[in-house]
């Protein structure tokens, strides 16, 4: 053999047993991964404040507009958002000079009473079911005081009835016409 072999079977054999001394290299410990802590739910949303009124004059107008005109035998003024379902009317009967105020309710089938606010008096009216079932109906004549009291107060009027949300209503021109259609 040529004794170049021979070194390179020499070295080739060294450095096998080098190789075989040196450890190995000891694997990379893979990181421990923190427990994630679950997300906390977001805290609930503060609540709506309920607005503290000292009076009535000082709760929100009722959402509606006023619509006035001709019915069979008088005159009809209707509060609402809509024409087909008015929140409230005034209507003049011009033979009998009666003014009834009608507080439109769902499924109202029993008499009740009406109180009306104004800025300078208030007042319980019997009312006796009306429209169907569908709402309450009380009369004053048109000489009655109350309905001055509706047509010059501040702005507004309360329409109440026991159980049910109030009306806080303009008192706009169409009140003014009615009752004046019936005097």
């Amino acid at each position: 053999m040529k004794p170049i072999y021979v070194h390179l079977g020499g070295a080739l054999a060294l450095s096998f047993t080098i190789a075989a001394c040196v450890p190995a290299p000891e694997p990379t410990p893979v990181p421990e991964t923190a427990a994630v802590p679950a997300p906390r739910p977001a805290p609930p949303p503060p609540p709506v404040p309920v607005p503290t009124m000292s009076s009535w004059l000082d709760a929100p107008q009722s959402v509606g507009n006023w619509t006035y005109g001709a019915v069979n035998g008088g005159t009809m003024a209707r509060f609402g958002s809509s024409n087909d379902t008015p929140l409230f009317a005034l209507g003049c009967t011009s033979n009998s000079r009666q003014i009834a105020m009608i507080r439109y309710l769902p499924d109202q089938r029993s008499d009740s009473s009406v109180i009306i606010r104004t800025e300078t008096t208030t007042r319980a009216l019997a009312a006796k079911a009306a429209n169907g079932g569908g709402a309450v109906s009380a009369s004053v004549t048109a000489a009655d005081p109350l309905l001055d009291a509706m047509a010059l107060t501040i702005g507004r009027f309360a329409v109440e009835v026991p159980g049910q949300p109030a009306l806080y209503i303009p008192a706009w021109a169409e009140v003014t016409r009615v009752i004046e259609d019936c005097r």
